[in-house]
């Protein structure tokens, strides 16, 4: 997903020009520069392109994983099905060299989970456990609840002032194109358990972060840093979010019943699908893409992955099925990205050795990529010349911004692996994202279309490309 902070976009904006352009001569007034000439578009490119807004692939595979499988929650047995069931798909599509790389991780199951204001005005709230969230009693806590409207009035704190209470943590998500706000507002959720925890907290209830006004808690992970035990902690939908808010601001206590009840099953099994798109070139590099199999328990995984892992597949298909490309196009179907990045870390682990051109996935739904960025070695950069070209028909425009978001190929690109991002629109994905209503009517089959053309153009000029697409950088 495309996660960075609306202040980092608008540093990005303010930028002073490199310094040769400082140095460029002045237009005169009323005079601008023209802007370089448009790189011409291979028709085999344009024709691959126009296929796949008519692409049907994409959408069978969705309907078929959300239908025959549904949720996938990490290292369960449904995990374990859909791995099953991607295997056949993918062969099924005449991918090569298709197999499962499994891993272990330690399992975490959903338990009961409810929660009611005892006073001062009693009414049931809607809730669901964080991933990763400690237990209480079968029996439940009741304890009186702390309103911290902003994660910043919980860091003011004093150590020690959560002592036997149960802490509230709000947030001000809003919609954004890019994203931008779970990044800047997600810290609610990542770490403000563990900060409430170690200042005495018994329990944790935050705002969930999501742009929605209904009563579906969104779920996700939450992390526990070394020597910080875990608590129960949940997400209140966002109306019973700014209902507890409005109870606050009357000035009386609150108090909460909350029971939650998961717990760590040990050990399970987790693993990659991997299938190819062999090229007919091994020493120019492999072009990563894919998404993450894994979803949480509460929907059926549509925009949070199965969006993903379809736009790339069929996209890749479209390659398939027709001349060899120079470069061997990897698809992957991650597991286990949702509690952690497990499947991300142990594909760098086990092919981190291997040349790769590019990796880049699509974890951000299924609407429309309305721009591109990339991270390529300077070498390459006709390549971006042509991507701008070829994407531009398709609503395209090209960022700012160096390429290199997602969780499951980011441990791969800090190897020094280059990168192009598809950036969706994001502006309605946080409405549904790791909630109940993540189902396959959230899904706008033209928008899918115009993603597996968007992916298909990117794979057949980065895979094509006659230029060396070396290393970049490492990143820390």
């Amino acid at each position: 997903m495309t996660k960075r902070s609306l202040l980092a976009a608008v540093a990005a904006l303010a930028l002073p020009a490199p310094a040769a352009a400082q140095n460029a001569p002045v237009q005169p007034a009323g005079r601008r520069a023209a802007p370089p000439a448009a790189q011409p578009v291979d028709p085999a490119v344009a024709r691959l392109r126009d296929a796949a807004l008519n692409d049907t692939v994409a959408y069978d595979i969705l309907e078929g994983i959300t239908t025959e499988v549904g949720q996938r929650l990490a290292a369960t047995e449904a995990e374990a099905r859909a791995r099953t069931w991607a295997v056949a798909k993918l062969r099924s599509l005449g991918f090569r060299n298709v197999h499962i790389e499994t891993y272990r991780m330690p399992v975490w199951l959903r338990g009961q989970e409810t929660a009611e204001v005892v006073s001062p005005f009693p009414q049931r709230l809607s809730l669901v456990a964080l991933g990763n969230s400690g237990a209480t009693p079968e029996a439940g806590v009741t304890a009186p609840v702390a309103v911290f409207r902003t994660f910043g009035e919980l860091q003011a704190a004093p150590a020690g002032s959560l002592t036997g209470k149960i802490a509230y943590i709000g947030n001000a998500m809003e919609p954004a194109q890019d994203g931008s706000s779970y990044g800047a507002f997600g810290a609610a959720r990542f770490v403000g358990p563990a900060l409430a925890a170690s200042k005495g907290a018994v329990a944790v209830v935050i705002r969930s972060v999501g742009t929605d006004a209904h009563r579906n808690p969104h779920t996700g992970g939450t992390n526990w840093p070394t020597g910080v035990q875990p608590i129960p902690a949940a997400a209140l939908s966002v109306s019973d979010a700014l209902l507890l808010e409005r109870m606050a601001a009357r000035g009386r206590p609150i108090t909460l019943h909350l029971t939650l009840t998961p717990h760590f099953a040990g050990e399970g099994e987790s693993g990659n699908v991997v299938a190819e798109v062999p090229g007919s070139d091994p020493a120019a590099g492999i072009v990563l893409i894919g998404g993450h199999l894994d979803s949480w328990d509460l929907g059926q995984g549509a925009i949070d992955d199965g969006a993903g892992i379809a736009i790339t597949t069929a996209a890749a298909k479209h390659l398939l099925d027709g001349p060899r490309p120079r470069r061997t196009i990897r698809v992957v179907w991650f597991g286990a990205e949702e509690p952690g990045g497990f499947g991300g870390r142990e594909y760098a682990r086990v092919h981190g050795a291997e040349r790769h051109a590019t990796a880049q996935e699509s974890d951000f739904g299924a609407d429309r990529v309305w721009r591109f960025e990339v991270n390529l070695p300077a070498g390459a950069s006709v390549v971006t010349d042509r991507l701008q070209s070829a994407l531009a028909p398709l609503g395209i425009t090209r960022g700012r911004d160096p390429a290199g978001d997602g969780t499951d190929v980011g441990p791969t690109i800090a190897l020094g692996v280059g990168s192009v991002d598809l950036n969706q629109d994001g502006t309605r994905y946080f409405d549904t994202h790791h909630t109940p209503d993540d189902t396959l009517e959230r899904i706008d089959p033209a928008q899918l279309r115009q993603n597996v053309a968007a992916w298909t153009t990117m794979l057949a000029i980065v895979a094509n490309a006659p230029e060396e697409i070396g290393p970049v950088p490492h990143r820390n």
